[in-house]
């Protein structure tokens, strides 16, 4: 009896390739599991499971991060590891357990697979999970492939009027998301988005949509402001000086505003220098929310945080987001497609890669493609 549900319209005909990196920080495109053979036979589902065709991929820091430097904290490349986990794609197959979705839907991916056993997946907070196996932190395989199979219930139906790419965007899209959540941006909150990086300018895109002013955006980089200035004509822009102290910042900030002080500072750089700027610029019983990943340690102005009551929280990855960026997308609300800059084909993945770690190339977000 066949333990899975298959489209026999199209048979698969290329073979599955991946996107590796190892401790050596090398980087390279190799045969990956599974092999062709497996995927024509359906993938040799599990119950829960669909076999899936990645049709369109992003490349985050975090990947870059681990080429370059073979870690983030305590997260190290040990072996041979494939990247990748800001992917969409189409069902292929789907094991008979699996009535939510059929062969030739087409999905976002979320890049997730917890235990639903600890405390934080029994309170709705799964990102928290303390088993979670998050696909491409190593030693966990990424989404940089043509095929793969992942459990259904994490894969989002996307309709016809959103691009693979779109759907592939959602997971930046929802880091942004938990951010506004949980910094409970509300409609006419003056707020700072600090770093003009992709998951600054999908922040700055949600902040706007909520209502936000007045808005401003920091960064190192001109070129990126401007970005951000052809992405939400109205926000205002602070070009950061490595002389600047956290005064000066604080400064820049409230005379751009025009004298009013941020009730919220979204930092999205995780660099301590913008943190400790955002303490300083932030009001009285105001909000410091850290998108940012940083390093492991780091000196904060504590007296500050003390004396103005400013409130310093910090976020892990996302829960419960999907689905309403889905919606958000679809509606309209947020337009993620001038984000992507450029794109590559799978087989071209070094070269989308070194494009995407070169600040000269003026990528923001770089997808990888594997739409035949």
């Amino acid at each position: 009896m066949s333990t899975t549900t298959t489209a026999t319209e199209v048979k698969p005909t290329k073979a599955n390739i991946g996107v590796y990196t190892n401790p050596a920080h090398d980087l390279w495109v190799a045969e990956a599991e599974p092999s062709l053979q497996e995927v024509q036979n359906g993938g040799d589902l599990k119950p829960g499971e669909v076999l899936l065709n990645v049709k369109s991929t992003g490349i985050c820091g975090s990947d870059i991060h681990f080429w370059h430097a073979g870690c983030i904290g305590p997260m190290i490349v040990t072996d041979t590891h494939i990247l990748g986990h800001e992917s969409s794609g189409v069902v292929m197959a789907v094991h008979p357990s699996v009535s939510s979705l059929q062969p030739g839907d087409r999905v976002a991916i979320e890049p997730n697979i917890i235990c639903h056993e600890c405390e934080p997946c029994l309170t709705g907070r799964y990102n928290g999970c303390e088993r979670v196996a998050f696909l491409s932190t190593p030693p966990v395989t990424g989404l940089l492939r043509r095929y793969l199979t992942h459990p259904a219930m994490w894969c989002h139906k996307i309709p016809d009027s959103m691009t693979y790419e779109d759907g592939s965007m959602l997971e930046p899209l929802s880091v942004a998301l938990a951010g506004m959540d949980r910094a409970n941006v509300r409609l006419g909150d003056p707020v700072v988005v600090c770093g003009a990086g992709p998951i600054g300018l999908v922040t700055l895109l949600c902040a706007s949509a909520a209502g936000a002013t007045p808005l401003v955006i920091t960064d190192i980089d001109q070129g990126r402001l401007d970005f951000a200035k052809s992405l939400v004509p109205s926000v205002l822009t602070h070009k950061v000086e490595f002389a600047h102290s956290p005064d000066d910042f604080r400064n820049a900030i409230v005379q751009k505003m025009e004298g009013v002080e941020p009730a919220i500072a979204m930092e999205c750089t995780g660099v301590e220098s913008s943190i400790c700027g955002a303490i300083q610029a932030v009001k009285f019983g105001g909000k410091v929310f850290v998108i940012g990943v940083g390093k492991n340690e780091m000196k904060i102005p504590f007296m500050r945080l003390s004396t103005r009551e400013v409130d310093l929280q910090f976020q892990y990855r996302y829960c419960n987001t999907w689905p309403k960026a889905i919606r958000l997308v679809k509606s309209g609300v947020i337009d993620l497609s001038k984000l992507v800059t450029h794109r590559f084909k799978l087989e071209d993945a070094v070269e989308a890669f070194k494009t995407a770690a070169d600040p000269k190339t003026g990528a923001i977000k770089v997808q990888i493609q594997s739409l035949d």
